[in-house]
């Protein structure tokens, strides 16, 4: 519904930037720079860094050296709940990173042979571990159990929130709002493709058809991939696999003994596209509010490849800093157990995002509105119906967070606001500067 509601948007404005133009044109230039502050504090950075560490979680498979147990530097604790570590899995993702900043540095048409290449393996990779899935991996016990019993409870009821377990309808409910946090992150850098459009050949006709395409796609590679696991795993095994490695679980079955290694490198060529996809795009969006004089004024400048070079390099910082802090759980014993903070912070925004993409969309009836008269090259699928509809099932998600799963939803508001002093911060450097946000829209 939102990609079938974007194109309009991408359409009216094919500029670098994507959704903080949108946001700057429909409400004001704070919302929007709300959302960029957001999307390079943690959002594209977060998961920048989430995805660099998975590819060093999957090379320790072919390597065992590369282990985020395997120290560099101890963690060297900072409080009681925190500490700071480099390990070679921790140096592997920093090393990727840097290696694919570089890499989009030196310009676009690279970066674009490198994501067309990674693309079509990731793509094939998870078409063939479908079809295999559910020919040559098909277990008629597991089918028969996971299709022919569909309301039997498998396992206990976990509590969803305040004591709510999915034994009631209501708690039903809330569980599968709940349960799109995962899901909704999975799948956050849908509407990537938007922060590129100033570089895109005929953005109006290809950006929308992007946009719908490419979710439709995904939608129906994950809704597949699910019934090849479905068709090759007694569920209680999807329970309980380890690291909640299912794809390799899925191999091993088709691959007796090798299917963990397959996997896993099929899985690191799909991290590898996707991390390059996310460095691509973020940069272009902090261009974008460099431009305006939200941001330092190096990032508004193209280097001599017509790329923003400052803002994948500031990008490529934040995301290496990012990796280094660890989370500190204490056992019982005494002993620690270390997780990673950007996992914690890509927690807390999730609830964020909603907020910014419910905004998006309803930017498209105000701007009906305001900008009537605005050349629209491509109109939002079913309007105002569809738009209408994403903004309440968003808007339902998000207020069940906010009353059910109050500690990991509240955050996300601090981290968003946060912004605000900063904005009236470069908001006024950049008066003193004579600056004014680039025009976008024709009055």
């Amino acid at each position: 519904m939102a990609s079938l509601s974007y194109g309009e948007l991408a359409a009216m404005m094919p500029k670098a930037g994507g959704q903080y133009i949108y946001l700057r044109e429909s409400f004001s230039p704070l919302w929007g720079f709300l959302y960029g502050w957001t999307l390079f504090l943690v959002i594209q950075t977060g998961t920048i860094a989430a995805v660099a560490v998975g590819f060093a979680r999957y090379l320790g498979i072919l390597w065992p050296t590369i282990s985020e147990t395997n120290y560099l530097i101890p963690p060297i604790h900072v409080g009681s709940s925190y500490a700071i570590s480099l390990s070679t899995a921790q140096m592997t993702g920093i090393l990727m990173i840097l290696l694919l900043t570089w890499m989009n540095t030196l310009g676009l048409r690279l970066g674009k042979i490198v994501q067309n290449i990674f693309t079509f393996a990731k793509t094939g990779a998870l078409i063939g571990l479908i079809l295999l899935g559910v020919t040559v991996g098909y277990q008629a016990i597991a089918a028969g159990a996971n299709f022919g019993d569909l309301w039997t409870v498998r396992g206990s009821l976990q509590d969803v929130g305040q004591g709510l377990t999915a034994a009631t309808a209501f708690g039903l409910f809330v569980g599968i709002c709940v349960a799109q946090t995962n899901s909704l992150f999975s799948s956050d850098a849908w509407n990537n493709i938007t922060f590129t459009a100033g570089e895109v050949k005929d953005p109006k006709r290809n950006i929308p058809l992007s946009l719908a395409f490419g979710t439709i796609l995904v939608i129906s590679l994950y809704m597949l991939a699910n019934v090849a696991y479905l068709t090759t795993l007694p569920f209680e095994s999807i329970q309980t696999v380890q690291s909640d490695r299912v794809a390799s679980a899925t191999a091993d079955v088709i691959f007796p003994g090798y299917g963990a290694v397959i996997m896993a490198v099929a899985i690191m060529i799909s991290i590898f596209g996707c991390n390059n996809g996310l460095i691509l795009a973020g940069a272009r969006a902090y261009y974008a509010m460099g431009r305006d004089g939200l941001f330092f004024r190096a990032v508004g400048i193209l280097n001599k490849h017509h790329v923003p070079a400052w803002g994948l390099l500031i990008q490529c910082i934040w995301s290496c800093v990012l990796i280094l802090p660890r989370t500190i759980q204490t056992a019982p014993d005494g002993s620690f157990t270390y997780g990673n903070l950007y996992g914690n912070l890509l927690n807390y925004v999730i609830s964020a995002a909603l907020i910014f993409y419910i905004l998006t969309i309803a930017g498209i009836y105000m701007l009906r509105i305001k900008k009537p008269d605005v050349a629209r090259p491509y109109r939002a699928f079913g309007y105002p119906v569809i738009p209408a509809l994403y903004i309440i099932g968003a808007t339902v998600i998000l207020v069940v967070l906010f009353i059910y799963q109050t500690a990991t939803t509240w955050p996300g508001l601090i981290i968003v606001m946060t912004g605000v002093p900063v904005y009236f911060f470069w908001r006024s450097l950049a008066r003193k500067r004579g600056i004014t946000p680039v025009e976008i829209l024709d009055d």
